[in-house]
């Protein structure tokens, strides 16, 4: 980013299949904020943040929020399916089995790991661990009313 005040860093078009087996990309999300988050589900704080999540994203979804969620490689497809059913999450569930996505954002290793894109498809920001939810929301605001 330097010369470039202010530019942002283009997030990877990496591809991904959801729980439901539907296959699609970073790229074809282009258009709509977009928060991504690492999680595995023997995290705890991945755990405590989910109704974070789900919350921000039923709240701004209407007004073009996507949110995936990113099991990390080690995570058995099994149990990621079991949480993501349980607590009826309202957002796309990414089975990350050969850690492409987590590779292609920075080689993520540390969960929870949320990076949020803006409309273009730029990381505006990054949080490693949850994030304080005023400060999500607000954030999420501010790329919302970007044009």
């Amino acid at each position: 980013m330097a010369g470039c005040s202010g530019a942002r860093e283009v997030a990877p078009d990496v591809g991904f299949t959801l729980l439901d087996g539907s296959r699609s990309s970073i790229g074809a999300l282009r258009g709509s904020v977009v928060l991504v988050n690492f999680w595995a589900t023997s995290c705890a704080t991945c755990i405590q943040e989910m109704p974070l999540l789900a919350s921000t994203h039923r709240k701004y979804q209407p007004r073009g929020l996507q949110t995936l969620a990113v099991a990390m490689h080690y995570d058995p497809p099994a149990a990621v399916a079991h949480f993501a059913e349980t607590r009826a999450l309202p957002f796309g569930v990414v089975i990350d089995n050969t850690g492409a996505v987590a590779r292609g954002f920075g080689n993520v290793k540390l969960t929870p790991t949320s990076v949020l894109l803006d409309r273009r498809g730029a990381m505006a920001r990054r949080w490693v661990g949850a994030p304080e939810p005023a400060e999500l929301q607000s954030v999420v605001e501010q790329l919302l009313a970007e044009a």
